[in-house]
């Protein structure tokens, strides 16, 4: 019997702790969420969080639905951590929050994991604080392409968008109608540095992706690009899933 996937609902994946190590010393708290036992991975998401001084954390709603439905819709694994001096849930990250300096060794870290961990077809993804993260620090060999959820450009520079051009890898900008900080229009205008960026405004969307509509939109955007094979995402189940109580 079908059911629909609503905003609690968490199907099934292989989901551990994890603990990354930077190259400064920290322990970061995460998860990794892989495909159902037997499944093989199609594709990676290294996600990087919103700022966590206004409440951002590895279970950011977008992120963690991300880790609940994906494996199971999308064969896609899923890595979340907290950046350093972020709690949440699972734990708080050793370490203090650096104003996006020291954070520059978290990104690597999750890298560097996804990376020993032989994780396929890895895509950084970045939501408000994280993207600014991922244009600074993400473009790294072993990540294939990058996708921006509600970028502010507040602590990235130009040579950022400059160095992820040259790289010629897959960029794709996701920006609300009603964000606090970019909106479409200008978004087109500063990610022009980036010639292969796909900038997509978002019709009624603001800055938190608040609504399920829009959590769909976000999550089915990525998968368009990580495993196309899988999308569009199905909005039933058919199968045992458990329910998230708040």
């Amino acid at each position: 019997m079908s059911t629909d996937i609503r905003a609690t609902t968490i199907l099934p994946a292989e989901r551990r702790p994890v603990t990354l190590t930077t190259a400064d010393g920290l322990d970061l708290v995460g998860e990794l969420a892989l495909p159902p036992e037997g499944r093989t991975p199609a594709g990676t998401l290294v996600t990087l969080h919103p700022l966590p001084t206004h409440g951002g954390f590895m279970d950011s709603h977008v992120y963690r639905k991300a880790a609940w439905r994906l494996p199971a819709l999308a064969d896609l694994a899923v890595l979340r951590f907290n950046t350093r001096g972020t709690t949440s849930p699972a734990g708080r990250s050793q370490g203090e929050f650096d104003n996006g300096v020291g954070e520059r060794f978290d990104v690597q870290a999750a890298i560097e994991y996804a990376d020993f961990a032989d994780l396929p077809n890895r895509w950084l993804i970045g939501w408000s604080f994280g993207t600014d993260l991922a244009l600074m620090y993400g473009d790294d060999p072993t990540i294939d392409g990058l996708i921006l959820l509600s970028p502010p450009l507040r602590y990235s520079r130009p040579e950022d968008l400059d160095r992820w051009g040259a790289s010629g890898k897959p960029v794709v900008v996701l920006v609300p109608e009603f964000d606090d900080y970019l909106r479409p229009a200008e978004a087109a205008e500063r990610f022009a540095r980036i010639p292969q960026a796909e900038v997509i405004g978002v019709d009624g969307a603001k800055h938190l992706w608040v609504g399920e509509k829009y959590v769909q939109r976000a999550h089915n955007e990525i998968v368009k690009r990580v495993n196309p094979a899988a999308y569009p995402l199905a909005t039933t189940w058919d199968g045992e899933f458990e329910t998230f109580a708040e």
